[in-house]
């Protein structure tokens, strides 16, 4: 297997990023080649100040950087040398298994719908978030930001998008779907939710249990729980904010150390035909080991066949 690592993109490359790749490619099995994108000279010096040999990794010279200011639609093709252009041609020409990336997200995505494409059947490719459960297990949260605006039958795809990944990755036998919702009642919500419910509890493709309110996000009452992406960026923020107020006045929980970014690495996109993983932009290294070792998982388990399979 070979997973492409965007080393320029992020708040903290080149170093976080090199960092990181060498901690993965510790725990990775020996047959997983790392392929880094980005400056050759650049990228070899700082395995060198790592003891590192660049033998051991394949560089990719793709010096070009897309920065958070450039516009996520046309920076791809303005910039056809970036780490994050290079990273999706050799995805696309399956050359890489997987591409992961902490830099521009708009761009990204856009890479991942229109240069990998969306698999035929799926409205709007979406990206998740785990949230730590009470009881030591985690939810599945989609989508978190890439499509604010949703009709209820892309909700519906959300469901099916969600319990898939969290089969395949996260091994979850038949996960419980729920709907992010202002209360448990079949009749509650907006219009978006009362149809999007209808067509889950219609369904004989997701094992739905209904609505959830917000105060349960945490409880591990559903493996996968489904909203637009306004409203799942702002539950993932208050998360992050919640944690970070945290730490800024000394307390320290086991439970709430699982809310650290650091954890989770990274998301996929899912409704694609490849395998791109995106990381937080302020990315350190742990973080971006982390993002790395998920690709991997990714991977390995199929998801985007998985997917094809589902919607053909």
């Amino acid at each position: 297997m070979r997973i492409g690592i965007d080393i320029l993109g992020g708040d903290f490359a080149p170093g976080a990023n090199i960092s990181g790749a060498v901690i993965a490619k510790k725990e990775l099995p020996g047959d997983v080649k790392l392929v880094l994108l980005g400056d050759r000279d650049e990228i070899s010096s700082g395995l060198l100040s790592l003891n590192e040999n660049p033998n051991d990794y394949e560089i990719v010279h793709a010096p070009d950087v897309i920065t958070m200011h450039d516009h996520p639609t046309r920076a791809i093709s303005q910039k056809p040398n970036s780490s994050i252009a290079v990273g999706f041609d050799l995805l696309s020409n399956h050359k890489i298994d997987a591409f992961a990336s902490t830099g521009n997200t708009g761009a990204m995505l856009v890479g991942a719908i229109y240069k990998i494409n969306t698999i035929p059947g799926v409205i709007r490719p979406c990206i998740t978030s785990a949230l730590p459960a009470i009881d030591g297990s985690r939810s599945i949260l989609l989508d978190v930001g890439s499509n604010a605006d949703c009709k209820a039958d892309v909700l519906y795809q959300f469901a099916v998008l969600g319990a898939i990944y969290a089969k395949k990755v996260y091994g979850v036998d038949n996960p419980k779907v729920a709907l992010l919702n202002i209360g448990e009642e079949d009749s509650k919500g907006n219009l978006l939710t009362q149809a999007a419910h209808k067509l889950m509890a219609d369904s004989d493709d997701i094992n739905f249990i209904g609505n959830i309110e917000g105060r349960d996000l945490f409880m591990g009452i559903a493996d996968v729980i489904v909203c637009d992406g306004f409203t799942g960026n702002i539950v993932l923020k208050e998360a992050e904010g919640i944690y970070t107020l945290m730490k800024r006045r000394g307390i320290n929980d086991e439970y709430f150390d699982r809310f650290n970014y650091e954890n989770y690495g990274g998301t996929p996109v899912l409704g694609v035909k490849g395998n791109v993983i995106i990381g937080h932009g302020i990315s350190n290294e742990f973080a971006v080991k982390n993002m790395i070792l998920h690709s991997y998982e990714v991977a390995r388990s199929g998801l985007a066949s998985s997917v094809n399979e589902a919607f053909s």
